[in-house]
């Protein structure tokens, strides 16, 4: 799934209202053609408006994360990362992935509470990571998203396409992932 995609509207380039930043959006899929719905939801970012490209890792298969930890049982997921140049706000951004999550039949709990934090299973799942340097603490805008240095699923994809990658306030990324797989080490 590695791959550029250069876009503007209708072949001409974007007009420039705001300058173009990389954002970091984690996809993942645990149910039906999760391969195929990857390829497309990739696709779909490269279609976006003021977007002039992507970079998307290849995918890697994980064991389904619950609120209890692992679950084997529960289907295994497939998960990417994608950077694209974009000079959406982070909130337009954010409200077109949700779009697209719902083109594949994702649905969103209205309200989450702390039996019900959002773990299910799901046909995608995409999430803002980072939007370039910008900082929310807005409950409907984290950024960065506050788990993604305690995710290998993130961490190992995104390492792929950007060594040199860092998660504001956490670190470089390929530190972030070290420190995570030794504590896995550890507690094995």
């Amino acid at each position: 799934m590695s791959r550029r995609l250069a876009h503007g509207a209708d072949g001409a380039p974007a007009p420039e209202t705001r300058a173009s930043v990389r954002a970091v959006i984690a996809l993942g899929a645990n149910l039906g053609d999760r391969a195929a719905t990857l390829g497309h939801a990739v696709a779909d970012l490269g279609r976006l408006p003021l977007t002039d490209d992507v970079l998307a890792s290849a995918a890697i298969e994980t064991i389904a994360m619950k609120p209890d930890g692992p679950d084997a049982a529960a289907p295994a997921y497939l998960n990417a990362v994608a950077i694209v140049t974009t000079r959406l706000a982070p909130t337009v951004l954010l409200a077109y992935l949700h779009a697209i999550e719902a083109r594949y039949r994702r649905e969103r709990a209205a309200v989450r509470s702390a039996s019900d934090p959002g773990w299910e299973d799901r046909t995608l799942d995409l999430d803002l990571i980072v939007y370039g340097d910008v900082r929310s603490d807005d409950p409907a805008l984290l950024l960065p998203h506050p788990r993604a240095g305690e995710r290998d699923f993130v961490l190992i994809p995104w390492l792929s396409i950007d060594p040199d990658a860092e998660l504001a306030g956490a670190g470089r990324i390929d530190e972030l992932l070290a420190a995570l797989q030794r504590d896995d080490g550890e507690s094995a």
